[in-house]
């Protein structure tokens, strides 16, 4: 392609002291002049480390995207930003998805590159990479990193995540052996990839397709089946392409793509977490989601996907029965067929006339696994700015529910009491937590469908209604309400609430009422004092200050939009 058009030969293309330096020390690798000269140049944003699990393949992956870029007449760079993992990381990887996404963005921006493909795999790190290049604007393309083989446990497959915390449950209740569990153990996560449920990593994977941003079919394939590697290949190919077309991100992103990812969310059945992430990326893309815009977009949509939490299967299960683009053709009335994709088709156009080789695990619209399954956000004086339900995960009989409220400060309270046997606590008090939202953790942590007390599991109590500011894993289940937002550490009403105070929870009237009168929290709040901050230095006392509330998807206010891609001063 003409080189006057390409980003990276204001770098590589000059014949200055400039173009010397930015050209001398590069050759130091073994790179022959011709790549310098007119060549596309690809970042492969690489989110591998041996301490995220979940993306431990993907310096293998690095290198076949490498081969399609050279195949394809591209010159492959890969650049590493933090990695960061789900099962590790204290005290909450969401602490730093934005960390990340100004590593991504700063990054991208300052080197001399024309294209960006994205390595992602565990929960964060496909929106953190995404928001990133969202902020610059160059041709992107999306490699998922895919999930694990279905795991295996004395013959029948458990899910991540979804079997921990099954297994816990039934380790508390006396009905599993120490040595069972530690067999479990041995037995769920048997192959490279992350989570095989429709949890975070999954729902992103899911996101990130339905959005336009990966090749067709790409999101269920498992890590360790040798056609992610076809995929990861035929992605390097096509990021070159798409920066001769001059295909960026922009002219993907639209409001209607972030439409019918709302859409899709809700028919897999799919995480909460996509409200923060899909809300922080869009806000990056100059589209502005609420919201009620998940609720008026999802709610009503049937789940088609029979995939744990919400069903019975696995996503290796779901690959073979046709993968996302079934579930496309069977919402194609539903979705904007008119979107554009990296590969330059509409969304329509790569899913019409795709065959579905399993209707236990796929569904058609006609006979959904379950009706208006899609994500409900609540209202009231309890979440003056909102909250999220997941109805397809939760105890039907609980979605219409009035108990009295057994209440924990913070999380170092209720792991102090939850399993006092004199904890004052039946089956139909509603369990409320605070101080775990973005500012009082910090982070946001993954708490949300924290453990029933010991006794009723014991007495046979497997759901309770249960309230906090913070997140649930994608891959958890129950009767659970997330996102309360105003978060109680900054004076929302979830800070007012008292042991004994009747909560009262109508997931189809979308409502979460503290049924305390306004003159008593009046009085309350006069005596509310704010906890102190976490953090008083570094990347967590700045992520306290400037973190925005889970309705707006917990970006940084400073960060929203984008910078571009132009640079304008040199380094010397």
């Amino acid at each position: 392609m003409d080189p006057k058009k390409l980003r990276s030969q204001q770098w590589f293309g000059r014949d200055d002291k400039m173009g010397f330096v930015h050209r001398s020390w590069m050759r130091n690798q073994g790179h022959p002049d011709h790549m310098f000269r007119g060549k596309p140049v690809i970042g492969i944003c690489n989110t591998w480390s041996d301490l995220s699990p979940c993306n431990a393949h993907l310096r293998d992956f690095a290198e076949i995207v490498k081969r399609g870029v050279y195949e394809a007449g591209g010159f492959p760079l890969e650049f590493p930003v933090m990695s960061f993992g789900e099962t590790l990381m204290k005290p909450t990887s969401m602490l730093w998805r934005n960390l990340v996404s100004m590593d991504a963005e700063e990054t991208i921006r300052a080197n001399p590159l024309d294209g960006i493909v994205l390595l992602t795999g565990c929960d964060k790190t496909t929106p953190s990479t995404l928001m990133g290049a969202a902020s610059v604007d160059l041709p992107t393309i999306v490699v998922p990193g895919g999930p694990m083989l279905n795991g295996k446990f004395r013959g029948k497959d458990i899910g991540s995540g979804t079997a921990t915390w099954q297994l816990d449950e039934a380790r508390k209740a006396g009905t599993l052996t120490r040595e069972e569990f530690a067999e479990a153990e041995a037995c769920m996560s048997r192959s490279a990839g992350h989570c095989m449920t429709m949890g975070t990593a999954s729902t992103m994977a899911t996101m990130v397709e339905a959005l336009g941003l990966t090749l067709p079919g790409a999101s269920a394939i498992p890590a360790v089946d040798s056609r992610k590697k076809v995929m990861a290949h035929l992605s390097g190919n096509r990021i070159v392409q798409m920066v001769e077309e001059d295909l960026k991100l922009s002219k993907i992103l639209t409001r209607k793509a972030f439409e019918n990812a709302i859409k899709v969310n809700s028919a897999v059945g799919g995480s909460t977490n996509l409200i923060l992430h899909l809300t922080a990326i869009a806000g990056r893309a100059g589209v502005k989601l609420t919201l009620e815009d998940f609720d008026r977009l999802g709610s009503n949509l049937p789940l088609l996907l029979n995939l744990m939490p919400s069903g019975k299967y696995l996503m290796e299960d779901y690959f073979y029965a046709g993968g996302l683009p079934v579930i496309l053709e069977e919402l194609a009335g539903e979705l904007h067929t008119d979107c554009l994709t990296v590969n330059g088709k509409t969304l329509g156009e790569n899913n019409t006339g795709i065959p579905c080789y399993d209707r236990e695990v796929i569904a058609r619209m006609g006979q959904p696994v379950q009706e208006q399954a899609g994500i409900a956000v609540l209202t009231g004086n309890l979440c003056e700015q909102g909250a999220v339900i997941k109805p397809a995960a939760a105890t039907r009989e609980l979605l219409t529910h009035k108990g009295r409220a057994v209440v924990f400060e913070d999380i170092e309270d209720y792991h102090r009491r939850i399993d006092d046997p004199q904890l004052d606590v039946d089956k139909d008090c509603v369990l409320v937590l605070k101080s775990v939202g973005p500012v009082g953790y910090p982070g946001m942590p993954e708490v949300g469908n924290f453990a029933l007390p010991a006794k009723l599991i014991k007495a046979g109590v497997t759901d309770m209604v249960r309230i906090s500011d913070g997140r649930m894993s994608g891959t958890a289940y129950g009767t659970v309400v997330l996102h309360v937002a105003p978060e109680s550490a900054i004076g929302g009403n979830l800070a007012l609430v008292r042991d004994g105070d009747l909560i009262e929870l109508d997931v189809p009237a979308r409502s979460l009422t503290l049924c305390v009168p306004d003159e008593e929290l009046s009085e309350r709040r006069k005596h509310w004092k704010p906890p102190a901050p976490r953090a008083d230095r570094g990347y967590a006392s700045l992520y306290i200050r400037e973190v925005e509330q889970a309705d707006q998807g917990c970006d940084f206010g400073f960060l929203k939009g984008g910078s571009g891609s132009e640079v304008t001063r040199n380094l010397h």
